[in-house]
């Protein structure tokens, strides 16, 4: 019987659910996890790395010639085991930012970000952005060189320091800590500046010059990192970029992976600027004084898995018995396009839209006022498709009246099909003159779908590039929408409403054509199994409004064709 049928094929597709669904977490609890959590104890002095190349300083107002490699005290030099390098670190909290800093050259060695977790509902676990540990390195170092520099080929300056640990308090908006080196007769003195609530670390060093000389140096920045890739997924979902990226003389943002890099090396000089770091939802960036003309440069240390992106600025003389001061600044947080636009010009494109940016940003500016008033990313989601869908209406209705037309013509095609299948030429050509009878324009069901297109590609990149989707819920069993449903819900209504659109649309008149149509909703209910939830959302929204447009259109056009 037909009912005994159906029960039994339901029944199976519930026993390949289940099985998919125990498939999935065998598989995500057997998924190594990056080591971005490791413990304190294991952040180690750093290895010697090549010689200090030479330094032209026989122009005092700018810093010539390579960056430095930035040369690491050898361990003999360092006259202490490796287990005392503890010792040297410096752990300054506030509200948004854990930071530890190796008083061994001043360096920032380790980022946690309270505000964001490694994994949602693990508190007391935060993401942990850079880090130097036994396996991994991913540090911003800073220093001085030239005719007075503090960082030379003999090592790096040992600073002192107040206290090992500084914390932002209730109500306190400002920290400061500084770091202390006495240089014969002058006293420098490197300082990071904290603010309650930002990302963004000042740093300036403060040089007090007592001796008879005049005191030359600049400033260097830069962030020090091997080739691994901190996310952890299925290889199914879309790759985010990961390398450098930075505003060049010729590209207001120019990104370079790691094998980039590591085949060419690459240097520009430009007055302001910025360099970055750039993973899937966060970013860490130098941005050196901005009124300055400062040289960068991107390049891969020897046959090291290590990847350098750094900066020089030009030198500056302090003259005896006076003061000066040296500045730059230092991002390390989520990728948050409205601070970082405030921060430098352009840094805010390393949230990558892609070529699409121009559609992008005010999509997200209507998302995230939506969120604003909603409170809510997943309704704001929901809300923002049916504004595009109501602003395409037209276009829409456009292309399912075509597509209405084309279906009601399907039993003279079949007829046609039957007359003349054998003679192609004759077979265009009665299709042609039904076209022309009928007034039916076989493509107007294709440009307005391809003129919408652009817009729902960059509000995918939106959805995909978007930190604030991080770890935000939206209803029921979805708490995450930037990762996949646990439970596969959402694919699965998306491709539902996939199949149900088929039907509302002409066979194609090709069978191979046919089959292959019949297969899409199958495939891509699979493959978006692995995508974000809130990309999942927006497709499933976006799918379903169409079906109600079609369907009434649909509808509106064949009862006409049954009253005539």
């Amino acid at each position: 019987m037909d009912w005994q049928r159906s029960l039994l094929i339901a029944a199976m597709l519930a026993v390949v659910y289940m099985l998919f669904l125990e498939w999935n977490t065998f598989q995500e609890a057997n998924t190594p996890k990056v080591d971005t959590a490791t413990a304190e104890a294991m952040v180690t002095p750093e290895l010697p790395t090549p010689e200090l190349p030479d330094i032209d300083t026989t122009n005092v107002s700018v810093l010539a010639g390579e960056l430095p490699i930035i040369p690491e005290v050898q361990l003999e030099q360092a006259a202490e085991p490796v287990a005392a390098a503890n010792t040297r670190l410096v752990r300054v909290s506030t509200d948004v930012l854990t930071v530890l800093i190796d008083t061994l050259g001043g360096d920032i060695v380790r980022v946690e970000l309270p505000k964001h977790l490694t994994a949602l509902g693990e508190t007391d676990n935060p993401f942990i952005l850079l880090n130097r540990t036994a396996t991994t390195t991913y540090i911003a170092q800073s220093g001085l060189v030239g005719i007075n520099g503090t960082d030379t080929r003999a090592g790096r300056p040992l600073f002192k320091v107040s206290a090992d640990h500084y914390t932002m308090e209730s109500g306190q908006e400002a920290l400061q800590v500084d770091l202390t080196l006495q240089q014969g007769n002058v006293l420098i003195t490197k300082q990071f500046h904290f603010n309650r609530g930002d990302y963004l670390v000042g740093l300036t060093y403060q040089v007090d010059n007592q001796s008879s000389q005049p005191w030359k140096a600049g400033l260097f920045g830069q962030i020090k990192r091997d080739s691994h890739n901190p996310t952890v997924g299925n290889s199914m979902g879309m790759a985010p970029f990961l390398g450098a990226a930075m505003t060049s003389t010729e590209e207001n943002y120019k990104k370079m992976d790691f094998e980039d890099i590591e085949e060419e090396s690459f240097k520009d000089t430009v007055t302001g600027g910025w360099l970055a770091m750039v993973q899937h939802y966060f970013i860490s960036a130098w941005v050196p004084d901005q009124k300055t003309t400062n040289t960068f440069n991107l390049r891969k240390l020897g046959n090291q898995d290590l990847y350098v992106l750094g900066f020089t600025s030009p030198q500056v003389t302090v003259e005896p018995g006076e003061q000066g001061e040296l500045r730059a600044a230092f991002y390390a947080g989520p990728k948050d396009q409205y601070r970082l636009e405030k921060i430098s010009p352009y840094l805010d494109l390393t949230v990558d839209y892609g070529w699409l940016w121009w559609i992008a940003k005010p999509l997200f500016w209507v998302l995230y006022q939506l969120h604003e008033f909603l409170g809510n990313w997943g309704w704001s989601i929901i809300l923002l498709t049916m504004m595009i869908k109501a602003a395409f209406f037209r276009l829409s209705a456009t292309s399912y009246k075509s597509m209405a037309n084309m279906r009601k013509l399907q039993p003279e095609m079949a007829r046609l099909k039957e007359l003349y299948g054998d003679d192609k030429q004759k077979m265009s050509q009665e299709t042609m003159s039904l076209y022309k009878k009928e007034k039916v324009n076989p493509m107007g069901g294709c440009l307005p779908i391809l003129v919408q297109m652009p817009v729902f590609i960059a509000l995918y990149w939106v959805l995909l590039e978007s930190v604030e989707l991080r770890h935000s819920p939206w209803i029921l069993w979805i708490q995450d929408l930037s990762i996949k449903d646990p439970y596969f819900v959402l694919p699965l209504i998306m491709g539902a409403s996939m199949f149900i659109q088929q039907k509302l649309n002409p066979t194609p008149p090709d069978p191979t054509q046919a089959k292959v149509m019949q297969m899409m909703p199958i495939a891509f209910t699979f493959f978006f199994m692995f995508f974000p939830a809130g990309l999942v959302l927006y497709w499933t929204v976006n799918n379903g409004l169409s079906i109600i447009q079609q369907w009434l259109i649909t509808r509106q056009v064949e009862g006409a064709s049954v009253k005539k």
